[in-house]
């Protein structure tokens, strides 16, 4: 059998792959530290700061499974490029937005762009790379471009920020995109399936209202508590999702194959990552209150603690695919995942004082033994869907762990909350309201109160928020445990990728080569 391994071209154009998730992660980051001069300069309401904010993952989740159907349908590489051009000139308008009205509008524009760009990198990589340990290693290069953009952001963005006015920070998109409509036609090959039929207009409603309105309420939950509009939401969302699930069954075309999950490789590996991303956003947001607000680290301080675990992460990645060439990609992601389950379990030890460098460590230990399973999984994901429907496959990996996220904040953030209510000593004379519902709310209150009794209150209330963290660690530990041995026995048939068949030379007939791809 002909094997049909990578070349310069292939690698030159996984660097050109890159250029999008990176830019994606730096975009994150760099609007938090715009927003204290774009609140002084456009004066928007609390509502319209709130949705300047999360307008754009919003739609980023809630366009993911249209867009990767639709580059499955039109070409991976022609939507990537109308993408990066919409991302581009959205960039500039939230650069220059006049009005808080106009950056939510911009952002929300830069949601729907960014949509494209996640699904069509993954999937022109699924196309690109045949090779199983290439393909593996071009995914583990992938996330790092995304993680190094997390550390890059507040960086550039910082520096940026320093010199000019707060839209410099959206314009880093310019010149990054640019590059990839110069570079993109010239090294990226183009796939799509063939005798696609239209789109389903049904369906895509149907999946952008179920997404938006799940992914709204859990975060409403997270923030708010279980309140009667969110529930309500988070239900209606659902509701959605299963009208939508129903019509893919019976239509002959539809915008997601339901036929995926009958794959178990699939199944199971999107089940292990949703489990596992369910910890990392209310690890991190339960981390960063504990350094400043406990330890009393000043933003840059917490900052630089956060640095280890990128760096774990980033090693994470890169060390998957050497240890999935000899070993079962099930025993390595369940391996790692009982270290992280080990790391996380240390946060159970941390207490209120001089904790800094348990929470670090065990930060690490976790990023560094759940990196693994990213790799693997999102590699299992999407290999493991006909390459006719990578773009899909792509887009639900996205799609689920954009869920998770938002699901790990609002039950683990739940869990802290309710731990810090149901522990916090209030020394007398003090008002529950003043300090039951956060721990920064109890601070502010110790500041207006007696000096004895502000700073009983403070010390109570660093306990108390000190406790929700050790147990919200255990339970994460417990879910860390649950996905290590569903990774070992679901995903053990996989064999090692120095063991799995190559592709054939010839493409399969489900999928269409274009005459640039024949050319190349």
């Amino acid at each position: 059998m002909n094997m049909k391994r990578a070349g310069r071209r292939e690698w030159t154009g996984l660097a050109v792959l890159i250029l999008p998730t990176l830019l994606i992660s730096i975009d994150v980051s760099v609007l938090h530290l715009a927003v204290p001069a774009l609140t002084e300069d456009l004066r928007p309401s609390a509502a319209q700061l709130l949705w300047i904010n999360d307008i754009y993952g919003f739609l980023i989740a809630g366009f993911l499974i249209t867009m990767g159907n639709i580059g499955d349908r039109i070409g991976r590489r022609k939507l990537l490029l109308i993408g990066g051009a919409a991302f581009a000139a959205a960039s500039v308008l939230a650069a220059y937005a006049p009005s808080a009205e106009s950056l939510i509008a911009a952002r929300a524009l830069l949601g729907v762009a960014g949509a494209t760009l996640m699904p069509s990198t993954l999937s022109l990589i699924r196309n690109m790379f045949h090779d199983p340990a290439q393909r593996t290693t071009a995914i583990s290069l992938w996330m790092t471009g995304f993680t190094a953009g997390m550390v890059l952001g507040p960086v550039v963005g910082g520096a940026l920020l320093e010199n000019f006015w707060w839209g410099s920070a959206f314009l880093l998109g310019v010149p990054v995109m640019a590059i990839l409509l110069v570079a993109g036609p010239l090294l990226l090959p183009e796939y799509r399936a063939p005798s696609s039929g239209r789109v389903d207009a049904a369906s895509v409603v149907l999946s952008v209202a179920a997404a938006l309105l799940a992914i709204y309420g859990v975060k409403e939950i997270a923030t708010y508590g279980p309140t009667w509009p969110a529930a309500a939401t988070l239900v209606a969302g659902l509701a959605l999702a299963a009208v939508f699930i129903r019509r893919q069954r019976r239509l002959a075309d539809p915008l997601l194959d339901m036929k995926l999950f009958a794959e178990r490789r699939f199944s199971a590996a999107l089940g292990t990552l949703m489990l596992v991303i369910l910890i990392g956003p209310p690890l991190g947001l339960l981390a960063g209150q504990y350094l400043q607000l406990v330890e009393g680290l000043s933003p840059l301080q917490a900052g630089l603690w956060a640095l280890p675990p990128s760096v774990a992460v980033i090693i994470g990645f890169l060390v998957a695919p050497l240890l999935t060439r000899k070993i079962r990609p099930g025993y390595v992601a369940g391996a790692g995942l009982v270290v992280g389950a080990a790391g996380v379990a240390l946060l159970t030890q941390v207490d209120a004082g001089g904790g800094v460098v348990l929470l670090v460590g065990g930060q690490v230990l976790f990023f560094l033994g759940a990196s693994p399973l990213l790799v693997v999984g999102t590699d299992l994901v999407v290999g493991a869907a006909p390459p006719e429907r990578s773009g899909s496959a792509a887009a639900l990996s996205e799609t689920g762990q954009e869920f998770g996220g938002a699901l790990g904040l609002a039950v683990f953030g739940s869990i802290a909350a309710a731990v810090y209510r149901g522990s916090l000593e209030l020394p007398d004379g003090v008002s529950p309201r003043a300090a039951l519902d956060t721990l920064g709310g109890a601070l502010s209150a110790a500041r207006d109160l007696p000096a004895a009794t502000g700073t009983a209150l403070a010390s109570a209330a660093r306990e108390a928020f000190t406790t929700s963290l050790n147990v919200a660690a255990g339970a994460g530990a417990v879910v860390l445990l649950a996905a290590a041995l569903l990774s070992a026995v679901a995903l053990r048939m996989v064999p090692p990728t120095s063991a799995q068949p190559g592709e054939e030379l010839e493409r399969a007939p489900e999928e269409t080569p274009v005459p640039d791809q024949v050319a190349r």
